[in-house]
């Protein structure tokens, strides 16, 4: 499971690290020697980012459910127990 969660943070991360800056960049060099229009060029950074914000929302809930699952089996106090037995303490009182 270790493996298959480095690899899915890795893709995540690689995608997500993704600027403006860095696809523009990019772009530009392929349209300074012939290899995309400038239309293209503007089309493809607005997939990139579009592709890049996918990812890290993805990255984003995987890691969440990961974390989750951990805690699940750790037997940790959920935020949701201590807000209860906060709610019960105040109940008592």
């Amino acid at each position: 499971m270790l493996g298959l969660v480095k690899k899915t943070l890795l893709t995540g991360i690689g995608l997500a690290v993704v600027t403006k800056d860095k696809a523009e960049t990019f772009v530009k060099d392929l349209v300074e020697k012939g290899e995309l229009t400038e239309n293209e060029g503007k089309d493809f950074i607005s997939s990139i980012l579009a592709k890049s914000e996918q990812a890290k929302k993805e990255l984003e809930e995987r890691v969440e459910t990961i974390v989750n699952k951990v805690l699940g089996t750790m037997n940790v106090a959920t935020k949701a127990d201590i807000e209860r037995l906060e709610k019960k303490i105040d109940e008592d009182d």
